[in-house]
């Protein structure tokens, strides 16, 4: 679709944004955060804290907030992947940030990226909060705070704390924590009500969030609810796939950090919350972005065979398809959130199973679980294996054109 087509324009909507200065102003006009119908129907549903966050958008017109808030997405996408070529042993030169640059139109094909720039979503920001604050250096005395702050904003992040605590990893821990806790007590300080409705009420109220059998709801719970056609997902279900994505994903990521890849343990973390959460819009996942770093950079480095430079190819060829955009139209008018419309487009491969073949509806409502199982599977295995056990997960400089010299990644 052309970029500046009316409403379904890449740059015509942000509906979610919408929703996030319309929670600002009513709060501060004395409105109760968590009662208000937003834009005649939208709940709010993030921490009271991210009210003070987004307040300053509240203040500035619809339109100039849409702007500022998609370039600070854009910013945010390029500033992701550089501190991903950083993790992965770059140095930053100019070869590399052109690299980046051409990466973040690259991702913006992707359905995660593409739908957090349509909605005006924040988790690009978010995945760069807690990239910036994990991948730094072990020894600062702030790691995990970010982090922290981040699942006061939206709980998902809390997952972190698992994958710490297996680590062994205690003042980063007691950084996502203090972090947490921090956004909960400046919650409280200056919106109490709110701040009380919210942890001991709206916080268990999932359906806030969306009905489970939602085309896009890109979680187990999402899975089954939509291949059961019911909005009641067994329970039982549910809890055995969370046991099995918490065993793929936390066994993956603490593999993937003893090797010396914290990029990609904290990226397969990140895909595991959105797996195991009650509800994952596709936007969620925009954990996807590092996995094309990872891909890319493997690609690039001469001192790999010819074989695994060619399989992480495929890798980055099969993740750009199953999480492409792929637009579906439905030529009926339809109510959409707070508005009809003639027709819809919609983007996501998991709207191709309102027209793809009954067998293949068990990838199409929830392809993304392909890349979360194909990443865990592929990472125990590989980094599994007694050669790779036996080898420094620190690569030799490659002779590539995009750097002079490779960093030790961080441990």
């Amino acid at each position: 679709m052309p970029l500046r087509t009316p409403f379904w324009g890449l740059f015509d909507y942000q509906l979610d944004l919408d929703v996030y200065r319309g929670g600002a102003l009513t709060v501060w006009d004395g409105g109760s955060l968590y009662d208000a119908k937003l834009l005649g129907q939208m709940d709010y549903t993030y921490a009271p804290v991210s009210v003070l966050v987004l307040m300053p958008f509240a203040w500035m017109s619809f339109e100039a907030a849409r702007i500022v808030w998609s370039v600070g997405i854009i910013i945010a996408l390029y500033l992701v992947i550089m501190l991903s070529f950083r993790a992965l042993g770059r140095r930053a030169s100019w070869p590399l940030r052109c690299l980046a640059i051409a990466l973040v139109a690259v991702v913006m094909l992707l359905e995660p990226v593409r739908t957090t720039i349509w909605y005006g979503q924040i988790n690009v920001f978010l995945l760069l909060l807690i990239l910036a604050d994990l991948l730094r250096d072990e020894r600062s005395r702030l790691k995990g705070v970010g982090t922290g702050i981040a699942a006061g904003i939206k709980l998902t992040p809390l997952l972190f704390v698992l994958y710490l605590a297996l680590l062994r990893r205690w003042r980063t821990l007691a950084g996502v924590v203090g972090g947490f806790v921090l956004t909960a007590v400046v919650g409280f300080a200056f919106l109490p009500r709110e701040s009380w409705a919210y942890w001991t009420d709206k916080i268990f109220d999932s359906n806030r969030v969306g009905a489970p059998q939602t085309l896009g709801n890109q979680s187990l719970r999402g899975m089954i609810a939509n291949l059961m056609h019911t909005d009641s997902p067994n329970t039982a279900v549910w809890l055995v796939l969370v046991l099995i994505a918490l065993g793929l994903g936390m066994g993956s990521a603490v593999l993937a950090h003893r090797r010396g890849h914290e990029l990609l343990a904290v990226s397969i973390v990140g895909m595991t919350s959105c797996a195991i959460s009650p509800m994952s819009w596709g936007h969620h996942w925009v954990w996807f972005v590092p996995l094309v770093v990872i891909c890319v950079d493997l690609m690039l480095r001469a001192d790999l065979s010819v074989l695994r430079r060619v399989v992480a190819g495929a890798g980055l060829v099969a993740l750009m398809l199953v999480a492409f955009a792929w637009r579906t139209h439905f030529a009926y008018p339809m109510w959409f959130v707070n508005r009809t419309v003639p027709d819809a487009y919609f983007t996501g491969l998991f709207f191709k199973s309102q027209t793809g073949p009954a067998w293949a509806q068990w990838f199409l409502v929830y392809p993304y679980n392909a890349i979360f199982v194909g990443t865990t599977v592929a990472t125990l295995v590989v980094l599994g294996l007694p050669v790779v056990r036996s080898r420094r997960a620190t690569l030799s400089a490659p002779e590539d054109p995009l750097s002079d010299s490779v960093e030790t990644p961080p441990r």
